[in-house]
């Protein structure tokens, strides 16, 4: 069937590789997994869809819970993959598919839950400079909390730049509050000091609605970052933080692992729809942005991040130590090859 990919029951031949009379050489799943994510939402990539599965994956083991910690994950499922790429289609249909590849929006959210959704909503700008999360992606995730019956779906950040102006601009705001999504502004009463329990960051003040969830939805924006070289999902959570975060810097890797073992959310969404490749984490310059029409959404918050790293930006976990460094937390795994994923292109 068109835009699936089926599986040999030859153990001796790999779905990827090419036939025995293709002269060129046959892909690993890795590099078959980064070409795709590469090329965007072209046809290259119409074949896409279906599982990768390995007997060898593994997960590294949990450390014991801090005390300090919210942990909004559900339980794993091995009938549903645990990254899913898809790719060729706009905003809301990337998001809607994202979610039914992974099991339904029924699979991370109950009935009467308090829903938070996390986007990116950093910088005055417009959804085309590529700086925040799309605001239509924003508008189907609250959308679909809704029908898995939600008591609350609120949509925050802690913005770097003016955030009523950032609210606005971005069409967060706007396309959030269409969908019924409670959008809360930061506010200087709606901090509690909390202690975080990480290595760099102890007591910190943290954004009140990101305490009181029950399930948390991690939504990022793939950009260029000029001190980390990308950031990602993890770099994200800086948003639920007050103070003076541009002191966080100086330790940014142990900061963005600390940060990831005290929030650790229900799902991780990122936003590929259009990338900021360089100049980031502001942007501004038209030049610089993408469009790539992919949405890849993962449970595993460190493969998402290294996947996107080295596909984008060519990355491994050696440039960006706190892949790692959270991988040996037991947050996850860089190893994204070796989880279960599924493509999907809707072109």
């Amino acid at each position: 069937m068109a835009g699936e990919t089926t599986h040999t029951s030859d153990p001796k031949l790999d779905p990827i590789q090419a036939p025995a009379h293709d002269p060129v050489p046959a892909l690993t799943r890795r590099e078959a997994m980064l070409q795709m994510l590469r090329v965007g939402g072209i046809a290259a990539v119409a074949t896409g869809g279906g599982y990768w599965l390995s007997e060898h994956s593994s997960r590294p083991a949990a450390v014991h819970a801090e005390q300090a910690r919210r942990d909004h994950r559900i339980a794993a499922n091995p009938q549903w993959p645990k990254m899913t790429v898809v790719q060729g289609g706009e905003p809301r249909a990337l998001a809607q598919r994202a979610l039914a590849d992974l099991g339904g929006i029924g699979r991370f959210v109950s009935r009467q839950d308090v829903v938070v959704i996390k986007p990116n909503i950093a910088w005055d700008r417009t959804p085309e400079q590529a700086a925040n999360t799309n605001p239509d992606l924003v508008a189907e995730v609250v959308r679909q909390c809704w029908q898995a019956g939600a008591k609350r779906v609120i949509v925050t950040d802690v913005s770097c730049n003016e955030p009523r102006r950032c609210f606005q601009r971005s069409g967060i705001q706007a396309a959030a509050r269409a969908e019924g999504a409670e959008v809360i502004l930061p506010d200087p009463e709606l901090y509690r000091e909390v202690e975080l329990g990480g290595v760099v960051l102890k007591t910190w003040p943290v954004f009140t609605p990101f305490l009181e969830a029950d399930k948390i939805f991690n939504l990022p924006i793939a950009k260029h970052h000029g001190l980390t070289g990308a950031t990602l999902s993890m770099k994200n959570w800086y948003g639920i933080l007050g103070g003076e975060r541009n002191r966080l810097h100086q330790q940014i890797h142990q900061s963005l692992v600390d940060l990831a073992s005290f929030m650790l959310p229900t799902l991780t969404i990122m936003d590929c729809y259009r990338i900021l490749l360089r100049n980031g984490p502001t942007g501004g310059n038209l030049e610089d942005v993408a469009l790539k029409k992919t949405v890849v959404a993962s449970t595993d918050p460190v493969a998402l991040d290294a996947y996107v790293a080295k596909a984008y930006w060519n990355l491994d976990p050696e440039h960006l130590p706190y892949l790692q460094m959270a991988a040996n937390r037991g947050l996850g795994t860089v190893d994204f090859d070796k989880l279960p994923v599924k493509f999907s292109n809707l072109a």
